[in-house]
């Protein structure tokens, strides 16, 4: 019985992926895609981040499944693109193309006319 639940364990990993998105509704869809996924069993997304954080099962899920999952629903993860379409289709607040309102970037400079 405990070898059993040693390999179980032995089979978990956890990972951390970048996720674009802006919102609470963006983290629900992020996570669900996620969850979604078979063998996953955590998945939390920080807005202020943009990174998920992942329990899975690397038997049954890879790092490389979560993200084409997670991009099908609109959100480029970990690099796998998104069909423009389906991105499209988001609602405005969960466009990240022009940045994530909750990052600072201090990058962007005002010009005055």
């Amino acid at each position: 019985m405990l070898f059993v639940a040693t390999t179980a364990v032995a089979q978990t990993q956890k990972a951390t992926i970048d996720v674009r998105g802006n919102c609470d509704m963006c983290k629900a869809r992020i996570e669900k895609a996620a969850l979604k996924t078979k063998g996953v069993k955590y998945a939390v997304w920080q807005a202020e981040t943009e990174q998920l954080t992942l329990l899975l099962n690397a038997k049954k899920a890879s790092i490389d499944s979560v993200a084409k999952n997670i991009a099908a629903v609109g959100h480029q993860a970990n690099g796998v693109a998104v069909v423009d379409s389906v991105y499209a289709a988001l609602p405005m607040c969960c466009q990240y193309i022009d940045g994530n309102p909750h990052k600072e970037d201090h990058t962007k400079v005002e010009h005055s006319k």
